[in-house]
């Protein structure tokens, strides 16, 4: 068992390399990285060549009854929170995940908020 848990976090960790070869955030175009986990979902706004968290929102500080319509509000309250630094678009890194389901209602509700990828 302990192989086996050894060999999906090697393949997660070459997943997420991949991913963040192509992305890179400064800070009029930051990094919003989603963390998922199976209870909760964040996302961060980063500034890459600062090393620097711009601006962060998670599932605690919105209102919502399912899974999908938090991540939406996430999305959205990240993209409120960018705009009220003057920053209009950002990159999307979605790290190991697939670009579907939370991940991409996180995506939907800041591209409905006006921010973009």
């Amino acid at each position: 068992m302990k192989d086996l848990n050894r060999i999906k976090h090697d393949l997660q960790s070459r997943r997420v390399g991949r991913v963040r070869s192509q992305v890179f955030g400064h800070a009029l175009k930051p990094r919003l990285a989603v963390f998922k986990s199976l209870k909760h979902i964040s996302i961060q706004a980063i500034d890459d060549k600062r090393g620097v968290t711009l601006a962060a929102a998670n599932d605690n500080e919105v209102t919502a009854k399912t899974r999908a319509d938090k991540a939406k509000a996430v999305g959205q309250l990240i993209a409120k929170k960018l705009q009220d630094k003057n920053i209009s678009t950002a990159v999307f890194d979605r790290r190991h995940h697939k670009f579907h389901g939370l991940v991409k209602a996180v995506a939907d509700g800041a591209r409905e908020q006006g921010l973009k990828f």
